[in-house]
C-alpha cells in the first residue's frame, strides 16, 4: 500500500465508514428515525447490533481519523509554525475521542449515569478537538501561499461544526445539528490529505 494511496483514500474511507454505518444500522433498527434520534442511540447499551455499530461507525473511523491527523502533521512544511502544528495535534485528539465514543456507549436507561456521562465527555472532547484543531490549522495555513486551500477548508469546517454543536442546538432539532457537525467532520476527512499534498 503506497503512501500516495493512503493520503488519497484514507480520510474518505473513514468518512464513508461512518456515514454508511449510520445509514445502514439506522435503517435496520426498528423505529429509528435519523431526523429524531441521535447517532449515539445506534450504539447504546442493549440496542440490537450496537457492538457492530460502535466498531464500524465510531471506533474504526476514529482511529483512521487519528492516522489522518498524524499524516497531516507530517505533511506540514518545516516553517508551518506552532498554530498549525498544535492544530494537527488537536485533530489527532479528536480522532481518538471519536473512537472513544464507541468504546464508551450511551446508556439510554440512565442518561445521567456514569456510562452516559463518559460517552458525552468523549463527544465533547471530539467536537472541541475538531473545532479548535481546524481553526488553529486555518490560522497557521491561510497566510501561506501554498496552504490557502487547506486553511480555507479548515476554517469553513471548523466554523460550521462549532456553530452546529454550540449555537444551532436551539434553532434546529438536536439530532439535525449534531449531524451537521458530523457532516463537517466527514467532509474534512475526505479532503484534508489530498489538499495537504497539493503544491
Amino acid at each position: 500500500m503506497s503512501v500516495l494511496w493512503l493520503d488519497r483514500w484514507l480520510g474518505l474511507l473513514a468518512a464513508l465508514l461512518f456515514v454508511l454505518a449510520v445509514a445502514g444500522f439506522g435503517a435496520g433498527l426498528d423505529g429509528y428515525a435519523q431526523a429524531r434520534h441521535p447517532v449515539a442511540l445506534l450504539g447504546a447499551q442493549g440496542v440490537p447490533h450496537a457492538l457492530a455499530f460502535n466498531l464500524l461507525g465510531l471506533v474504526l473511523p476514529g482511529l483512521l481519523a487519528a492516522i489522518v491527523a498524524e499524516r497531516l502533521r507530517r505533511h506540514l512544511p518545516v516553517g508551518a509554525g506552532w498554530p498549525a502544528r498544535v492544530g494537527s495535534q488537536m485533530l489527532l485528539l479528536a480522532g481518538l475521542a471519536f473512537a472513544a465514543m464507541g468504546l464508551l456507549p450511551l446508556d439510554v436507561d440512565d442518561l445521567h449515569g456514569r456510562a452516559s456521562q463518559l460517552h458525552a465527555s468523549a463527544w465533547m472532547i471530539w467536537v472541541l478537538g475538531f473545532v479548535v484543531g481546524t481553526l488553529m490549522l486555518a490560522a497557521g495555513r491561510l497566510r501561506a501561499p501554498q496552504g490557502r486551500a487547506l486553511g480555507g477548508l479548515a476554517l469553513v469546517c471548523g466554523v460550521l461544526a462549532g456553530l452546529a454543536a454550540f449555537v444551532l442546538q436551539g434553532a434546529l432539532p438536536a439530532p439535525t445539528a449534531q449531524r451537521l457537525a458530523f457532516a463537517c467532520w466527514a467532509v474534512w476527512l475526505a479532503a484534508v490529505l489530498p489538499l495537504s499534498r497539493a503544491r
